[in-house]
């Protein structure tokens, strides 16, 4: 195997295409569990009202 390194403009540009690539997939994932997240804390609590909570009447 030979150790060459591309040098080329070319090849420097894939480099940097392929890097903006990632680090935009790994803000999409990091936006996304966010945004998950958030969703389900507001989905697990219940709908804010005006009044108290109703409590059936006590039956002995």
């Amino acid at each position: 195997m030979s150790q060459d390194s591309d040098n080329t403009l070319a090849g420097k540009a894939a480099m940097a295409a392929g890097a903006a690539i990632g680090s935009a997939a790994i803000a999409a994932a990091l936006l996304y569990v966010k945004r998950r997240k958030d969703r389900k804390a507001r989905d697990g609590q219940p709908p804010v009202t005006g009044t108290a909570p109703h409590y059936p009447a006590e039956t002995d």
